[in-house]
């Protein structure tokens, strides 16, 4: 028994098509993947002071935590005082806009925190002190 032409073309137009919707899918996948921003992190959870000036800042993208016992991390990574100034230099590579963003903890010793502020400047990078508002 043969199908008639007319028969066999009309079984196949019942099916929906999905291609187009599947590639609109695609499509908004990768606008979202590339618009999306990411966070990033120091590496630590820091206890700042609080301030009554503090001012929000949105372009730091170089975090460096100062822990309550002194330890220096950046991008999840505890670092000497002799390499912040090699690690700011190159993030700042990375990213020619950014700006570092010091979040010491309270109990962290000021000295520590002008260790940091000491390689960001030398390094010719804008320096924040991040507090609570």
């Amino acid at each position: 028994m043969r199908r008639s032409l007319a028969q066999s073309t009309a079984e196949e137009e019942e099916g929906i098509n999905l291609t187009p919707m599947l590639d609109v899918v695609f499509i908004m996948l990768i606008f979202f993947i590339v618009t999306a921003s990411f966070v990033k992190e120091a590496g630590i959870d820091v206890t700042r002071p609080e301030a009554a000036t503090a001012v929000p800042k949105k372009k730091a993208n170089i975090l460096v935590a100062i822990s309550a016992n002194n330890e220096i991390w950046i991008d999840n990574r505890k670092v000497t005082p002799q390499g912040i100034r090699a690690q700011i230099e190159r993030l700042h590579a990375e990213n020619p806009e950014g700006q570092v963003m010091i979040q010491a903890d309270k109990e962290s010793f000021s000295e520590t925190l002008m260790v940091v502020m000491g390689a960001a400047r030398e390094a010719k990078v804008s320096v924040s002190i991040a507090a609570v508002n």
